[in-house]
């Protein structure tokens, strides 16, 4: 799958674009039907909320999960991302991110690379963020907010947080982000299951948390250059992979025809 010169030309001036229903909903439901039994194993991969029982982020689920396993390679996803980054890719990190119903909580505002750079050593913002909408993402189950253009700022001051989210992030202060959503804006794209928004490494965004009845499942792939993986090896690896081998793509159907 290609992206269009337009679509190319939106992610470069916004960092983000957002390509609805892009999987069916026969195979959301392939990936869906093994979320419970992810959410429910008891390893370290599987962070939770504050509450202890809530889930939160199953990180490196494709190495548990067959479903997930076959997404990571899926030609839909990886295709457009090569297309952007300019040639192959790994996967840098991959999660399920649960944002539950009534209980899930905020992720503060943040800009991926500047985790990636600072704890991982990757070198360059070679590389973005795909999320797959599993669940329907509305304006009132806790969407995902972005700043359009703040890719273009590149690397922007932050404090470490160790304490709102699943696990130790560079997140922004109050001021900072106020004066660039003044400046820039802010947009939460929303969208049916099975939608993808594909987003830079350096945008600015977070998401509230969720007090309505209606769970959003999302999964995260951090796609990266493979000239551009990281140097230092300080987080564990199912946070920060160190396999940094091109993703050979399966077929298109893989997901409902698996091989």
């Amino acid at each position: 799958m290609q992206l269009s010169e337009a679509q190319l030309a939106d992610f470069e001036d916004g960092g983000w674009i957002l390509l609805k229903e892009l999987f069916s909903p026969e195979e959301v439901a392939v990936l869906m039907d093994d979320v419970p039994r992810i959410f429910a194993l008891r390893r370290e991969e599987v962070v939770r909320e504050k509450d202890g029982k809530t889930p939160r982020t199953a990180f490196a689920a494709q190495y548990y999960s067959e479903p997930f396993r076959r997404l990571s390679r899926h030609p839909r996803l990886v295709e457009p991302v090569s297309q952007i980054l300019g040639g192959p890719v790994y996967v840098h990190q991959f999660k399920i991110n649960a944002k539950a119903a009534f209980d899930g909580d905020v992720w503060q505002w943040h800009q991926d690379y500047g985790t990636w750079s600072r704890d991982d050593g990757m070198p360059e913002a070679r590389a973005l963020n795909i999320a797959l909408f599993l669940e329907d993402v509305t304006a009132c189950n806790g969407p995902l907010m972005l700043i359009p253009d703040s890719h273009r700022d590149g690397v922007l001051g932050a404090g470490h947080d160790r304490a709102t989210t699943s696990y130790p992030l560079w997140t922004l202060d109050q001021e900072t982000v106020t004066a660039l959503a003044a400046e820039k804006g802010m947009v939460a794209p929303l969208g049916k299951a099975g939608s993808v928004l594909m987003f830079h490494g350096n945008l600015v965004h977070g998401s509230p948390g969720n007090m309505s009845p209606y769970s959003r499942t999302i999964v995260y792939i951090s796609a990266c250059h493979v000239d551009n993986h990281i140097r230092k090896f300080q987080r564990p690896e199912w946070i920060a992979h160190r396999d940094f081998t091109a993703i050979d793509c399966l077929p298109d159907d893989c997901l409902t025809a698996p091989n």
